[in-house]
Order: structure tokens, then C-alpha cells, then sequence
């Protein structure tokens, strides 16, 4: 089993390093001094206890220098994605499976999902068609990635916390394909489980990140302070309730309610979202996939979103003033 890790980062190079230590043969697609760093050093990664491990890693910025793949792990961020689909075809066979480790509502989502909406197409998240018409949603299996970690100087991973993966097809059935990574993952001493009903995830885990990632980055309070601060809790509740409403008429279960949900995020303490250390990094944030995507499912669902939208407009205008957007 032949697995590529394309944007060997925090995440991607976690799971990487994990393979590696159990034998998978595994190659990263990379860039800039993390890439350089690798191939002269190896990728270190060290784990919540504090040991340090370093393994040797194929890397290469160039996917031609790779050769197709039985498995392709994406761990870009959204955005990142469409601009780099024709530079990923060196890496697709026949039957290579691209797993879709990224946040936020999913190119794919109507693929296989039966109903109305069956097919539908989403241009936040995939202008042009890029991803839909560049791999062809039937390469896709979708995964919820939980774990936590970051790059804390090329070449070396930090993992912070959590290392679940789940896995699932867009149709729900629980085939070969990704069994078979699920066994890699776990042999490599992670959870990946197999689920039937993998949007039900995808939405928990965006639920949080519609909400928390923009309030944070526009005040910067940390998670402790932003839900249980009456003002900001009233703000998360609102959006996640008209999330939840579009949800739920595309027929996903909620396990948890909207207040167990943010009592969850306090619980994470003094944490900076993602989008607010984008912010500050002077890196573009993951406005589409988590918030304007949320906000053209409303439209196609005819669901009201008046916090989504005014929540959307002010990170927009942050975004853009900082010359991010």
C-alpha cells in the first residue's frame, strides 16, 4: 500500500511519522524549509509525553517524482486546494483513493447523498469545479481529522492532543478501500473508524469552527473566554442554531445539543483558534469551507442565516483589510 501525504504539515506529517514507525510506505508532498529540512534531517515528531522521534521520509515538492498512489491523504487547508488539483494527477492511478483530511464542508458533499440535492456542486468551497472535474468525486473518502498539532520549526511536528481519523464514503458503506486504511491507521496507533454516517461528524467538528474560528479571530478571545462570555456565547449559539436548522434538512443527526457543544469548546481552555493565528501569521483563513459554505447551503435550503451572514460580512472585511481575502 503505496500512501502520499499531500501538505506534510502539522497534521500531515503527525500521521506521517506515525506510518513511518510502523512500517507503511509512505512518501510527503511538501515545500520551502519544512521540505529542505526533511530531506536533510528527517521529520521529528514530539509526542503529548514529551519523547522525541525521528524518522526518515521520502519528500518531494514535485508529485511527478512520486508516481501514482494507492492512497492520497490531503491535509491542505480548503482553500489550498483547488489551485493545486492538476499538480496532483502524477500522483492518480486507476484506483487511487484521495481521503479528504481537510476542514469545513466538503467539495463532495452531495456525492452519493441521496435526495433533492443529490450531485449539487459547491462554489465556496470548489470554484470552477476544480476538485469535482480534476479527481472525480468517486475517488473520495471522506475523514474527520481530531487530532491537534503544529509545526514548531522546520522539519519538527508537536503534537498537542487527540489522534482519531474517522473515516467514511459518501455513500456510507463500509468498503475495502477504507477498511484497509483504517487497519494502516490503526496498526500505526491511531483511531480510524469507519463511519456510516460520516457527514454527522463533519458537522459536530464545523459547528464549533463556524462559530468559534471568526468570533475569535475578530476579538481575539480564546475559547474559554468567547463561550462563556454571555455576549459571544449568544453570537456562537445563534449561528450554530441556523447551522444546525440547514443540517438537519440534509438529514444529519446531532448526538450533542448546541450548549453541551459550547461548554465543550470552554472546557479546550486559553486556545487560539486556527483562524486567528492565520490572522496573525498574515496567512489566508478558512473563511469559505467553514462560514460562506454554510451560508450557500442556507441559500439552497432556503434556511435563514441573519448571524451567519452578519458574522460572515465582518470576518470578510477583516480578512480583506489585512489583505488575506
Amino acid at each position: 500500500m503505496k500512501i502520499c501525504i499531500f501538505g506534510a504539515g502539522a497534521i500531515g506529517g503527525y500521521m506521517a511519522v506515525k506510518l513511518v514507525q510502523a512500517g507503511a510506505d509512505v512518501s510527503l508532498v511538501a515545500r520551502g524549509p519544512h521540505l529542505a529540512a526533511m530531506k536533510e534531517n528527517g521529520l521529528t515528531l514530539i509526542e503529548e509525553g514529551g519523547e522525541r522521534v525521528t524518522v526518515p521520509v521520502t519528500a518531494s515538492e514535485d508529485p511527478a517524482e512520486l508516481g501514482p498512489q494507492d492512497y492520497v491523504i490531503i491535509t491542505l487547508k480548503a482553500h489550498s486546494v483547488p489551485p493545486v488539483v492538476d499538480k496532483m494527477k502524477p500522483l492518480l492511478g486507476p484506483d487511487t483513493t484521495i481521503v479528504s483530511g481537510v476542514n469545513g464542508v466538503p467539495w463532495w458533499y452531495f456525492h452519493k447523498l441521496e435526495g433533492p440535492y443529490e450531485g449539487t456542486r459547491l462554489a465556496s468551497v470548489d470554484p470552477g469545479d476544480a476538485q469535482w472535474n480534476g479527481f472525480g468525486p468517486d475517488r473520495v473518502l471522506g475523514c474527520v481529522v481530531y487530532p491537534a498539532a503544529e509545526v514548531i520549526e522546520p522539519g519538527v511536528i508537536k503534537h498537542i492532543e487527540g489522534n482519531r481519523f474517522s473515516l467514511g464514503e459518501p455513500d456510507g458503506s463500509k468498503s475495502d478501500r477504507a477498511q484497509a486504511l483504517s487497519q494502516a491507521l490503526a496498526s500505526a496507533g491511531l483511531k480510524a473508524p469507519v463511519r456510516p454516517r460520516i457527514r454527522d461528524e463533519i458537522w459536530v467538528k464545523l459547528w464549533g469552527n463556524l462559530s468559534f474560528n471568526p468570533i475569535s479571530a475578530l476579538t481575539h478571545a480564546t475559547l474559554d473566554v468567547l463561550c462563556t462570555d454571555p455576549g459571544t456565547r449568544a453570537v456562537a449559539r445563534g449561528m450554530m442554531l441556523e447551522a444546525q436548522e440547514i443540517a438537519e434538512k440534509l438529514g444529519v443527526k446531532f448526538p450533542i445539543d448546541v450548549e453541551r457543544r459550547i461548554d465543550g469548546g470552554a472546557a479546550v481552555g486559553a486556545h487560539r483558534t486556527s483562524m486567528w493565528q492565520d490572522l496573525d501569521a498574515g496567512r489566508p483563513m478558512e473563511i469559505d469551507a467553514l462560514v460562506t459554505a454554510v451560508q450557500e447551503l442556507g441559500h439552497l435550503t432556503q434556511t435563514p442565516t441573519p448571524t451567519i451572514d452578519t458574522v460572515l460580512a465582518l470576518i470578510r472585511l477583516r480578512a480583506r483589510t489585512a489583505g488575506l481575502y
